[in-house]
């Protein structure tokens, strides 16, 4: 591996074109060591034999999306959904992963009520938080873009996150950091100081913001250095905050995902590089 890939992480869902043998293939012919992965394809492999694939392929994987999605009020919605979050801590366990990312999950049909919300992701972390521990995985909330507030996160701050995760040890609860839902946010900066200082950056993670953004939103994640976020200023507020652990590239793109996957992983590659500032760094 070379010293600017040397913290490159690439997520699965960057290039789900790529079954996952030809993923771990890819990576390595181009000397990445890491990847995040994601729990739909890994399931549809086995995830027995992802964690064996990954592991012969001499891969670390950085975080498993995506485990969440606990703000139902329906009693039994919500007994399943902390159901599919203890099976997704498992899963993590198996691949060799310490961290798992969470979703929070947007508004129940019909609910007004924010911080009802909120407060149910609290009282669900406080039974899988415990849970994920005795398995050595981490919890990492994610913070999303405000637009989806509604119907994917309630959690739309590095704040809010924080204020949650900070309910509990941080080796059980920290925060996912993602250029792409708080590059727009002026007390991000001070935000990522606070949750390094707190020992509670589980990961990292790339994407560009680039416009118009597509119908529905969801998959306008841009390519790095086509957009308008600064990723060197980014990952100097989380090497100054004290992460020193893998950076993941996460991408939503149907314009990436129609082509070839292994171009696409090369190109996210050498864009990791050029505009980190890992090149020649040595890290």
């Amino acid at each position: 591996m070379t010293a600017d890939l040397a913290r490159f992480s690439i997520n699965q869902m960057t290039v789900k074109q790529l079954p996952l043998p030809e993923l771990t293939d890819a990576c390595r012919d181009l000397g990445i060591g890491n990847v995040g992965l994601w729990r739909e394809p890994v399931q549809a492999y086995g995830v027995e034999a992802a964690a064996k694939l990954v592991r012969d392929a001499g891969l670390t994987v950085t975080t498993l999306c995506r485990g969440g999605f606990l703000t139902a009020t329906d009693a039994g919605e919500r007994v399943r959904a902390l159901a599919d979050n203890r099976r997704a801590v498992d899963e993590a366990a198996v691949l060799g992963t310490d961290t798992l990312v969470l979703v929070s999950g947007g508004l129940p049909a019909g609910d007004k009520d924010l911080h009802g919300a909120r407060e149910r992701i609290a009282d669900a972390l406080s039974e899988l938080a415990p849970y994920a521990e005795r398995h050595g995985v981490r919890l990492a909330i994610e913070p999303l873009h405000p637009m989806y507030a509604a119907d994917r996160c309630v959690v739309s701050t590095l704040t809010q996150a924080l204020d949650l995760a900070e309910r509990f040890p941080a080796h059980q609860v920290g925060v996912t950091v993602d250029t792409y839902h708080l590059w727009w946010d002026d007390r991000a900066p001070r935000e990522i100081a606070r949750a390094g200082a707190g020992g509670r950056i589980h990961t990292f993670q790339l994407a560009d913001w680039t416009t118009p953004l597509p119908e529905g939103v969801l998959n306008g994640r841009g390519q790095i250095g086509d957009g308008a976020i600064d990723m060197r200023e980014w990952k100097g507020y989380v090497d100054a905050a004290g992460y020193t652990g893998a950076i993941e590239v996460e991408l939503f793109n149907e314009g990436l995902w129609a082509r070839d996957g292994r171009e696409v992983l090369a190109e996210t590659a050498a864009r990791f590089a050029a505009h980190t500032g890992e090149a020649g760094s040595g890290k």
